[in-house]
């Protein structure tokens, strides 16, 4: 059901002008260790906001410690539930729907791992998070992979395992899911046609080897027709994170080639010399 508050919280998530979502994800944590670049977090919050993404993913402990002075200019995402290093297959669910919104977030989100032992309790939280939030008219994102133990590593990334593991969220009721970039545009495009209506973005991953790898990414997922595209690792590991924000705010929402966007970045380092 698309109630009044969903579609407030919605517009508040996306960008006026391409009416996509570029998001910052800062939760890894809890779930794979303090990585390197996330060790002092109000410095990396800062950082990120100051090239103003469209929103931001995090838990409930340091959004309600870090991010109020963003407020009003950078949606929040609230992480509900999280992995760990000590049992990286089984989300736990640890903030609930009141708390989203009691911290002012415009959207919760939980993490699906398809093919795993742990799959039927995971679709069981998520059904009951999607009944929460539908109650008060949040929208609800899914991060849902195929990369459970029961997925060969070589078929993570195919369109048949990521399309199932979209198309999975989305019989569950979800709004936005986030999932696996499968390689190229016209792979990803079956994925963004097999959840259709609803929307899908597409996870940065790992880092990745240089800046114009991730700006062809970034492109990529556009052409596709995906409705945005959420970095983590590839934006507060950079030795420019505001930087690199902006410059892919500019590949998302005005469609710039990564051959512009890399001369911008390439600019930029001129102009510290």
């Amino acid at each position: 059901m698309i109630t009044l508050g969903k579609v407030v919280h919605a517009k508040r998530l996306q960008n006026p002008v391409s009416g996509r979502i570029f998001t910052v994800a800062i939760d890894h944590a809890p779930s794979y260790g303090v990585l390197g670049g996330l060790e002092n977090i109000r410095l990396v919050i800062d950082r990120v906001a100051s090239g103003t993404p469209d929103a931001m993913v995090m838990m409930k402990g340091i959004a309600e410690r870090c991010f109020s002075p963003y407020a009003g200019r950078i949606a929040l995402i609230l992480k509900c539930s999280t992995l760990s290093p000590f049992h990286p297959e089984h989300d736990v669910w640890v903030s609930r729907v009141e708390e989203a919104l009691r911290l002012g977030a415009d959207a919760v989100a939980m993490a699906l791992t398809v093919g795993s032992h742990q799959q039927p309790y995971l679709l069981s939280n998520l059904a009951a998070l999607v009944r929460e939030a539908e109650m008060v008219g949040l929208p609800v994102i899914v991060h849902s992979y195929p990369n459970g133990e029961l997925v060969p590593p070589s078929k993570r990334y195919s369109v048949a395992q990521v399309g199932y593991a979209t198309r999975l969220a989305v019989e569950l009721g979800v709004d936005i899911v986030k999932t696996f970039y499968t390689g190229s545009t016209e792979s990803f495009a079956q994925v963004v046609e097999m959840a259709a209506p609803t929307q899908v973005v597409a996870a940065g991953g790992p880092r990745l080897e240089t800046e114009v790898d991730v700006f062809q990414m970034a492109y990529d997922v556009i052409q596709a027709g995906a409705a945005g595209i959420t970095f983590g690792r590839n934006i507060w590991q950079s030795n420019n994170p505001q930087r690199m924000v902006e410059i892919l705010g500019q590949i998302v929402h005005h469609g710039i080639t990564p051959e512009a966007a890399l001369n911008m970045w390439e600019s930029e380092d001129k102009t510290k010399c």
